[in-house]
């Protein structure tokens, strides 16, 4: 079988940061990664979790809610995927900080995990953890730019 592009980004050089990982169409895909792969300690499940909650809420209540399609966690637990459609990069990256921003200092329920109605894992959250991480990798994206898109080779 055809290796699949994600698998073809050399993860040996890959650092914290925003990449522009595909586009198919009119839907970009950004990755959005937080930590350096094979370098734990990844991303905890209960701190993933949230962070995916809030991101999603966040972006999908934005000015940009009609060009958000998804944002998820890998598998590998080092980052998120950010699919957008009619966004140019610096909109993306700008909307990117704002969500993270935001997450650093969020205070409340989390949206979307009050009950098992909600979410097929609402137990597993950690919202100190979400804010912990989302403000740690703030410093990292602080002044990315559209340069800054394209991974290493």
């Amino acid at each position: 079988m055809k290796k699949i592009a994600s698998f073809c980004v050399n993860h040996d050089l890959l650092t914290p940061g925003i990449y522009l990982s595909r586009i198919d169409g009119d839907v970009v895909t950004y990755d959005i990664r937080m930590v350096k792969p094979n370098c734990p300690p990844y991303l905890p499940n209960g701190v993933l979790h949230t962070l995916e909650h809030l991101f999603a809420t966040y972006a999908r209540n934005s000015e940009y809610t009609e060009h958000v399609i998804y944002f998820g966690p890998m598998g590998c637990r080092t980052g998120f995927y950010f699919l957008v459609s009619g966004m140019t990069h610096g909109e993306v990256i700008g909307l990117i900080r704002s969500c993270f921003q935001w997450i650093s200092s969020y205070e409340g329920e989390i949206p979307g995990a009050a009950s098992s109605a909600e979410c097929g894992n609402y137990r597993e959250h950690d919202l100190s953890g979400a804010r912990e991480w989302a403000a740690a990798y703030l410093p990292v994206i602080e002044g990315w730019t559209e340069k800054d898109l394209v991974y290493k080779t």
